[in-house]
């Protein structure tokens, strides 16, 4: 004989999801620091315990559905789950395929909310990372909402992933000039700079050999912040240049001037239009 709905098993029923949203908040809580405490980004610790929350309040739903109405079994409300969730998933393919490239990226760590990044010809500083998606604030201001499949997929650069990144500047030197003095006075020069990390040192390497020019590429490390970067860029290239005219070491270029001669001058004369030709 079916058992009938009760007032005892509704109320039981109330009670046990009452427990479960206890227990799933508090899951959530030790989740969330247990997560902070092993190192993951504040992103990745809200994410996965709020899973795990949910988690927990299905399992106690499905319990006190089961206490409220007797003749519903646990299988029953599983399969009836996987009917919406196949249904859902059909529906909803580039929604889902968004959530779990975030629980891919939340899971790997790889980048935390307040990194420079640049994926595409998308780049800035990540303001926050959401389950579909992630929201970049660009350099020169703009808000820029990234699909999580498209930074799962695609190649992504974390400028900040390391605390130094090196960057380089090359210098066109004449040909005729002290290449070993100007190294000397470039690695100087760059050592003095407060923006340029003492390590690793900064270096100054002949590259390149052009038709009247020897290329000095200046190697040094700076913070890994676009800024810090760029402000180090600046100053090694002012204050290199600086040195350069201090010490009499001569920058050039691969641009040759010809001077013409008196051969050539009389003959480009002797072609020019003369004023009554067109008269004529």
């Amino acid at each position: 004989m079916p058992r009938t709905i009760t007032w005892a098993g509704a109320l039981l029923a109330l009670q046990v999801f009452a427990a479960g949203a206890v227990a799933a908040y508090l899951v959530r809580l030790g989740a969330e620091r247990l997560l902070l405490w092993r190192g993951r980004g504040r992103s990745s610790a809200r994410v996965f315990s709020r899973v795990a929350q949910w988690t927990i309040l299905f399992i106690a739903f499905s319990a006190a559905l089961t206490l409220v109405f007797p003749s519903v079994k646990p299988v029953d409300i599983l399969g009836g789950v996987t009917i919406v969730s196949i249904a859902a998933g059909i529906a909803f393919q580039t929604v889902l395929g968004n959530m779990f490239a975030g629980l891919v990226l939340l899971g790997r760590d790889r980048f935390r909310v307040d990194d420079q990044i640049a994926v595409g010809d998308i780049r800035g500083q990540v303001t926050s990372i959401g389950l579909s998606s992630t929201v970049v604030r660009t350099f020169d201001g703009r808000l820029v909402v990234v699909p999580n499949t498209v930074l799962h997929s695609e190649i992504v650069t974390v400028q900040t992933g390391y605390e130094q990144v090196r960057t380089s500047v090359e210098v066109g030197l004449d040909e005729t000039t002290d290449l070993e003095q100007a190294r000397v006075v470039a690695v100087r020069a760059m050592e003095a700079l407060p923006s340029v990390l003492p390590e690793p040192a900064p270096q100054a390497l002949l590259t390149k050999v052009g038709a009247a020019t020897v290329t000095l590429e200046l190697r040094f490390w700076s913070g890994s912040l676009q800024l810090e970067t760029l402000e180090a860029r600046n100053a090694v290239i002012s204050t290199v240049l600086q040195a350069f005219a201090d010490a009499g070491v001569k920058t050039g270029s691969d641009a040759i001037v010809i001077e013409p001669g008196p051969l050539l001058r009389a003959e480009l004369a002797e072609r020019e239009p003369q004023p009554g030709d067109d008269a004529a």
